[in-house]
């Protein structure tokens, strides 16, 4: 292809991808519409009594963003039941109209700390394309799981069915999958992320290439923020899309007829992180009080939300406007958040069959299931740097570095500031891993490739499909 073809493309694809989020800002049912934020203080939190004094914190009043997806829950229940109060601080919630605008809001001082995908932290620290760069870090994990990959009904009518049907047989998937997209035209090769240093753009490239199928080869991605990933289905923008619940649900039993879960994050690699929380390194450095009563108050919040007695509470919790805002016009007040919240997942599918999922592992907020809590002291909470390697490996393996940093240990332990986690949680009484790093076994993936984070150029290079130029986004 020449570089006039190139350049046609790029064009055409920034301008489809901005059609495509226009119009699900323009048609979307669960658009960001005016300020959503959760406003003041409730009863419940007021009643609190604070164990820090306020005046012993640097800053007391802080501005924390989410996003309208089911790990707002966390900060919701951190707002609702006190826990900031608890630890002295001011809370003023802001709800963010993406994960790009929750990221920015960060680096630029608009926000104090937010939730931000796994791989923007990564990224910001070893300069990757589609990242903002800065000194930005990870206090703490938000949680693990939580996501899904939504196909669309052209693509379930073809035979693509969800990934547990295929009973692991990836060359059977590679060819329904190729054997699809060979048949689209090239506006119907279009699949959705967050945001591109997520680790969902990873995921859907790390499938494909699993199943034999180059990712740059069969389709593209662009970028749209959550609420809008169904709408950009609905109206043909996009085929498939991988997002935080309860978008995937929605598509499913908001939505009849506009899609079907493929495959649940985890059943890419088991126990992956999927939401960090992010700060500013000059916050951890000007406010180090302030910085250690944030990260208490939201390790509460997430144990308090894995604990199964709560979790019908946070699913009715955060279908409220200032939330996801994905309460039924009709039905149970939470069944859009309640199956990845209780653990009662619905596939869904275009067919007379039940596809339904009982399993504490959907979303885990802090208690981590015996399989996945393999070293003592381990829970979701906790960072591994090596996942931040990971991270590394994968912006190397689709082209947004060049290489895998020489001084990739260093970046990860700037950036995942595990040792500071460790010493705040110890403090709360809470048992900690005494190691930064650990091997991910091969049953974890979806491959069975096993990743040693002491050989990452190694386990990158073994990958036969991979990047060999940078990667061009559409939009971010």
């Amino acid at each position: 292809m020449s570089n006039t073809d190139n350049n046609y493309w790029n064009r055409r694809d920034f301008l489809l991808g901005m059609g495509a989020a226009a119009a699900g800002m323009a048609l979307s049912s669960c658009g960001i519409s005016g300020d959503r934020s959760a406003k003041g203080l409730t009863p419940e939190a007021l009643a609190v009594k604070p164990v820090v004094n306020p005046e012993t914190l640097e800053k007391r009043d802080l501005t924390v963003g989410y996003v309208p997806v089911n790990d707002c829950a966390p900060f919701a229940i951190a707002w609702k039941k006190g826990f900031f109060r608890k630890y002295g601080l001011n809370v003023t919630l802001n709800r963010e109209a993406s994960w790009a605008t929750s990221r920015d809001g960060i680096i630029f001082g608009r926000l104090d700390a937010s939730p931000v995908v796994s791989g923007a932290v990564t990224n910001a620290r070893v300069g990757a394309e589609g990242a903002r760069h800065a000194p930005l870090c990870a206090a703490m994990t938000i949680h693990r799981h939580g996501n899904a990959m939504t196909m669309n009904r052209a693509m379930w009518d073809f035979g693509l069915r969800p990934w547990r049907e295929y009973n692991g047989d990836l060359e059977a998937f590679g060819r329904d999958f190729r054997n699809y997209f060979d048949k689209q035209p090239a506006e119907g090769k279009v699949w959705a992320v967050v945001l591109s240093s997520a680790i969902y753009e990873y995921f859907v490239r790390y499938l494909s290439a699993a199943a034999g199928v180059d990712p740059f080869k069969e389709f593209r991605i662009i970028i749209i923020p959550p609420p809008q990933m169904v709408t950009n289905v609905r109206i043909g923008a996009t085929q498939a899309y991988m997002v935080a619940e309860p978008w995937n649900t929605r598509a499913i039993k908001g939505n009849e007829g506009v899609g079907f879960t493929f495959a649940q994050g985890r059943e890419i690699w088991s126990g992956h992180p999927d939401r960090l929380l992010g700060v500013m390194e000059t916050f951890i450095n000007n406010y180090p009080k302030t910085y250690r009563s944030l990260v208490k108050a939201m390790i509460e919040a997430c144990q308090y939300c894995s604990k199964p007695e709560n979790r019908q509470e946070v699913a009715e919790l955060i279908t409220e406007r200032s939330f996801t805002g994905a309460k039924p016009k009709q039905g149970p007040i939470d069944k859009f958040t309640r199956p990845a919240i209780v653990g009662e997942y619905n596939y869904g599918g275009f067919d007379d069959k039940k596809r339904i999922l009982n399993s504490s592992e959907t979303t885990l907020f802090f208690d981590l299931p015996p399989n996945l809590g393999r070293v003592p002291g381990d829970h979701s909470t906790f960072m591994w740097q090596s996942e931040s390697i990971w991270l590394m490996t994968q912006a190397a393996r689709w082209g947004q570095i060049k290489e895998i940093p020489k001084n990739a240990e260093e970046l990860a332990r700037k950036a995942w500031k595990t040792s500071l986690y460790r010493e705040i949680a110890t403090e709360m009484g809470i048992q900690c891993p005494q190691e930064d790093y650990k091997v991910e076994p091969a049953e974890v993936f979806i491959d069975k490739k096993a990743f040693d984070p002491s050989d990452p150029v190694g386990y990158l290079n073994s990958f036969a499909i991979r990047a060999n130029a940078p990667n061009r986004f559409f939009m971010s």
